[in-house]
């Protein structure tokens, strides 16, 4: 019952993402379907709150494979330097590919953002597993110093208000015809869900991978490929937003445990409800302008996460 109660209020916010904004539309007016309202709610209010519950679920669920990979609850994309990679993969696409597509971008952020991964897991083989602030610690370190490269390079090709617009989440700029490649990680999230038992017993541990007859190393490459994928089509529609990754799926850890399959679709709707009920806040904090969701996102999450580290703590 609590899994319906958490769907059906995913589609409260939704109904109410779709209404709020600088443009007034009540659902009355909805009857009268004038070509205004038309135009606000099909190019910008129902692509933006779509947007927005894909990119929620597949930030959370991001979250929840590199969790289990590296088996440690503070690692994400945001705190392993795959957000940044992929962020250096776009500057590389811009300086020296200025009119490639987008297909062309997504490519190159995402093997970026493998690559950026893969340095960070060969990074935590020289440190204790036991420390679970240490890797995130050591993955936001990393993630700075490959943020610092792509900004020098920024500032030498005067690219740095592009890039900026990369640095933070806004959903302010998401339009019906520009915003359709984040379909491309709904088909991810179904590859995940067929692998999230393969990813439980890699969460075990590589011996006790190999004990089950799991290949391990496969595993982990699948996962961080849809990882890499992921992050990397996020970041080109919508931006970076941090903590996502990290605290909605310890969130569903906490009440719901740690088999992945179990948590899959919650940990999915979670991220979708925290993105919108952000954006919301976002759009009417200071109402008629907003702010980007990313700040919001990273002033509440930043909260719930010092909250998580002390729990883990005490406990």
């Amino acid at each position: 019952m609590k899994k319906i109660g958490l769907f059906m209020f995913l589609l409260l916010l939704a109904f109410i993402s779709i209404f709020v904004g600088v443009k007034d539309i009540s659902f009355t007016q909805l009857f009268q379907w004038d070509s205004q309202q038309q135009l606000v709610l099909l190019t910008t209010r129902v692509p933006r709150t779509v947007s927005l519950m894909i990119a929620g679920s597949t930030m959370s669920v991001s979250g929840l494979i590199m969790q289990h990979l590296t088996q440690n609850k503070f690692v994400s994309p945001s705190t392993a330097g795959t957000m940044d990679s992929a962020r250096l993969g776009i500057l590389t696409v811009m300086v020296f590919f200025p009119t490639a597509p987008l297909l062309f971008r997504s490519l190159v952020a995402f093997l970026f953002a493998f690559g950026g991964t893969m340095i960070f897991l060969s990074l935590t083989r020289f440190l204790p597993s036991k420390n679970q602030v240490m890797i995130p610690l050591i993955g936001v370190m990393f993630g700075n110093i490959v943020g610092s490269i792509a900004t020098f390079f920024a500032y030498q090709f005067q690219l740095v208000q592009n890039m900026s617009s990369w640095l933070q989440g806004n959903f302010s700029t998401v339009m019906k015809g520009s915003y359709e490649l984040i379909y491309l990680t709904i088909p991810l999230l179904i590859i995940v869900y067929f692998f999230a038992y393969r990813f439980t017993i890699a969460g075990m541990g590589e011996d006790m991978s190999h004990s089950v007859g799991l290949n391990y190393k496969r595993t982990q490459l699948i996962g961080l490929s849809i990882v890499a994928l992921s992050s990397a089509v996020v970041l080109i529609m919508v931006g970076s937003i941090p903590f996502l990754g990290v605290i909605v799926p310890n969130l569903v850890s906490i009440r719901y445990g740690d088999h992945m399959k179990n948590t899959l679709l919650i940990t999915a709707v979670g991220g979708s409800v925290f993105l919108l009920i952000c954006d919301i806040l976002a759009r009417v904090i200071i109402a008629p302008y907003e702010i980007p969701v990313s700040v919001v996102v990273g002033a509440l999450g930043s909260l719930i996460f010092i909250f998580l580290l002390l729990r883990r703590r005490t406990a």
